[in-house]
C-alpha cells in the first residue's frame, strides 16, 4: 500500500498559527508558514498530541460515523476496553455491550478478549531464544510508528504479534460466521476507538498488507447515543467474556500485569516514552526484558478521542477489574486460536527515514554541511517563533527551500538593525544646502 494515510488532519479555517502544536509534536511533523500550520505526512505518527493542545480545535481526527456500519448487512462492534471507563455508575460491562447492540450492531466482541489472546501469544513469543531484549510492545500503533521514524535501530525489538484489535476482529468474524453462516463480504467489523492512531492502523496497517477491521468509530462520536441507550435498556445480554487482565489493558501497565513479566517497564505519555526509548537505544537497561510504551497519559483511557477525564476513567477501570476474575486462556482456547487466525506479523516493519535532504548523495552532503553552518548561526533558543519546532529544523527547512533565515525573529532583528544603520550612513552621505535642502535642487 503506497503513499501515506493519516487520521489526524488540519482544518485550516480554524487554525490561527499559534505554534502550540509544533512544540508538542514528538516527531517534528508540524510547521507554521504564512500564519497556518502544515502537517508533514512523512513525519506524522497520528499520536493525537496536536489534537490535545490546539486551543482552536483546528486539528481533528477523521474516523467513521456510526451511519457507516449500514454499508454492511451484518455489523460487529469491537469495543476498546477504554470504553468501559467512560460511563458513570455503570458497574456491569454487559450494560455497555448490550447498548452497543441496540445501536445497530448484530454482534459484539470485546477487544479485551482479544487482549487475553494477545497476552497468551506474546508469552509464547517471549520464550524464544535469541530475540533482542528488551522486547517492545507493538500494541500502541503510535509508538510503533514513533520507532519507525525516530528509533529505527529498535525495530528489531518490537514484538511481531498482532494487536488485540486485530486478533478480536478475526475471532469475531469466525464466531459470527459459524453462528449465522454469513458471507465474508456481508460482515463489517468496526472498532470503537479512543485514539486516531488506531484509525490509521486500519487504513495503513503495519506488519501486514490489510487489516481485518473495516472501520473505526470514535468514542467521542458514539458516547452520547450509547449513554442514552444504556439508560433505556430493557434487557441485558450476557456478552462480557474478557478477563480482568484483558479489561486492565485500558490502563497503563495493564499489558505487563497480564504478561506477569518480572523485569518490565511500563511508561505512558509520548514524551516520557521518547526519553526511555533513548535510554534503551543507549543500552541503559541491559537487564530489561519487556517494555510497554503507550502514547497517551494513563494509557488508552487517556486517548484524545475519549469522553471522560482520563484519570477518572482509569479509576473506573480499576474498580471494574477489582471485581472481576483474573484468569488466563485455557490451553485448548490458545491452541484453537493459534491454528485458526493470523497472530504474527506477515511483513517486516520498515524504518521511515524523514530527513532525506536529497536523492543525490553529493548534494545531500553539501546540504548537510550548509544546514550545520546555518544552525550554528542561529540563536539556539528553540522558541518556535519562526514556525519550525526548533533551530535545527529551521536550518533544515531553509536548506530545503521551505523557510528563510529571516523567519527567525532574532535574525530579522539583526537585519533590521543593519538596515537602520545603513540608512543612517546613507543619509549622512547625502549633501545638503544651507537650509538643509539638497543642493541639486
Amino acid at each position: 500500500m503506497g503513499g501515506y494515510y493519516h487520521s489526524v488532519t488540519l482544518d485550516k479555517d480554524k487554525c490561527k498559527g499559534c505554534t502550540n502544536c509544533i512544540k508538542r509534536c514528538p516527531t517534528e511533523a508540524i510547521r507554521v508558514r504564512e500564519g497556518k500550520a502544515r502537517i508533514i505526512a512523512e513525519r506524522c505518527i497520528d499520536c493525537g498530541e496536536c489534537i490535545r493542545v490546539c486551543p482552536y480545535h483546528a486539528k481533528i481526527a477523521v474516523t467513521d460515523p456510526l451511519s457507516s456500519i449500514y454499508k454492511f448487512t451484518y455489523r460487529i462492534a469491537l469495543p476498546a476496553p477504554a470504553l468501559y471507563g467512560q460511563f458513570k455508575d455503570v458497574s456491569d460491562i454487559d450494560y455497555i455491550l448490550s447498548a452497543l447492540k441496540s445501536l445497530g450492531f448484530n454482534h459484539v466482541y470485546e477487544v479485551a478478549k482479544g487482549a487475553d489472546y494477545n497476552t497468551a501469544f506474546v508469552k509464547e513469543w517471549l520464550k524464544n531464544k535469541g530475540i533482542k531484549k528488551p522486547q517492545i510492545s507493538s500494541a500502541c500503533p503510535a509508538i510503533v510508528r514513533l520507532i519507525q521514524v525516530r528509533f529505527p535501530e529498535l525495530i528489531e525489538n518490537i514484538v511481531p504479534i498482532e494487536s488485540p484489535m486485530e486478533i478480536a476482529a478475526q475471532l469475531a468474524r469466525q464466531e459470527f460466521y459459524q453462528k449465522f453462516g454469513a458471507r465474508e463480504e456481508d460482515i463489517g467489523v468496526f472498532f470503537i476507538t479512543p485514539c486516531a492512531a488506531k484509525m490509521t492502523s486500519i487504513k495503513k496497517p503495519i506488519g501486514k498488507e490489510k487489516s481485518t477491521v473495516d472501520g473505526a468509530i470514535s468514542i467521542l462520536d458514539i458516547y452520547g447515543a450509547l449513554n442514552s441507550k444504556i439508560g433505556d435498556l430493557q434487557e441485558i445480554e450476557g456478552l462480557q467474556r474478557a478477563s480482568a487482565y484483558g479489561v486492565g489493558w485500558a490502563n497503563s501497565s495493564g499489558e505487563c500485569a497480564a504478561l506477569s513479566v518480572e523485569r518490565y517497564l511500563a511508561v505512558d505519555g509520548i514524551q516520557n516514552v521518547i526519553h526511555v526509548l533513548e535510554e534503551i537505544e543507549n543500552n541503559k537497561f541491559p537487564d530489561l526484558d519487556f517494555f510497554e510504551g503507550l502514547a497517551c497519559v494513563g494509557g488508552c483511557v487517556g486517548g484524545p478521542l475519549t469522553f471522560e477525564n482520563g484519570f477518572v476513567a482509569k479509576n473506573r477501570i480499576k474498580t471494574l477489574t477489582d471485581e472481576m476474575d483474573k484468569y488466563s486462556l485455557t490451553q485448548n482456547e490458545f491452541n484453537a486460536a493459534k491454528n485458526s487466525i493470523r497472530w504474527e506479523f506477515t511483513e517486516d516493519i520498515q524504518p521511515k527515514p524523514v530527513m532525506k535532504l536529497d536523492d543525490d548523495l553529493t548534494l545531500a552532503v553539501q546540504k548537510m554541511e550548509k544546514m550545520e553552518r546555518i544552525f550554528n548561526s542561529l540563536p539556539g533558543l528553540d522558541c518556535g517563533s519562526c514556525g519550525s519546532p526548533n533551530c535545527r529544523t529551521l536550518a533544515e527547512d531553509i536548506v530545503q527551500g521551505e523557510a528563510s533565515e529571516l523567519d527567525c525573529v532574532f535574525k530579522l532583528r539583526e537585519r533590521v538593525k543593519e538596515l537602520a544603520e545603513e540608512m543612517i550612513e546613507l543619509a549622512e552621505k547625502i549633501p545638503t544646502g544651507r537650509h538643509g535642502e539638497d543642493d541639486s535642487k
